[in-house]
């Protein structure tokens, strides 16, 4: 599976001026929902904030993957933002977060949503691409920089 399959040009934001986790996934909602056939921004915002009640989703190095399974949606959707200040958001090794991926699947990937997100944390472990990514100046780098990248995964 390519990234370009999860996200467009438009679900992609460089050094957006976010200061909490709160605000981050807001953000995160709005450009998912111009990417769903039917949710709107604030239901995705419930369903992200829901899923990290049960537990961040930062997997440390300054990476979030916030996700959720959501109805209405056929397909997998994806949404990036790299933030101008690294944030709090309960990452494991205490660093501040400053690369968001959102995930928002379809609520009948249940292997599939795993699957992906199994793929997400390997491609988001890598040090060059992190470094790739915070070396980005604009949108169309980040999304090039994404799209380039292969994703490992069984749900390809």
């Amino acid at each position: 599976m390519k990234l370009g399959t999860l996200i467009s040009k438009n679900s992609i934001v460089c050094d957006a001026d976010i200061r909490s986790k709160k605000r981050a996934l807001e953000f995160l909602a709005e450009l998912l929902s111009k990417e769903s056939a039917s949710a709107d921004s604030f239901d995705i915002f419930q369903h992200l904030t829901e899923r990290e009640k049960l537990g961040s989703t930062c997997l440390g190095h300054g990476v979030a993957i916030p996700h959720a399974r959501a109805s209405g949606n056929d397909k997998a959707i994806g949404a990036f933002i790299k933030l101008k200040h690294g944030i709090d958001f309960d990452s494991p090794d205490n660093n501040p977060t400053d690369l968001l991926f959102a995930l928002m699947v379809p609520e009948h990937y249940t292997d599939e949503h795993l699957q992906i997100l199994s793929g997400l944390a390997s491609c988001f472990s890598d040090d060059a691409l992190r470094a790739s990514l915070r070396s980005a100046n604009t949108s169309q780098e980040l999304y090039d920089i994404l799209t380039r990248w292969q994703v490992t995964s069984q749900a390809s």
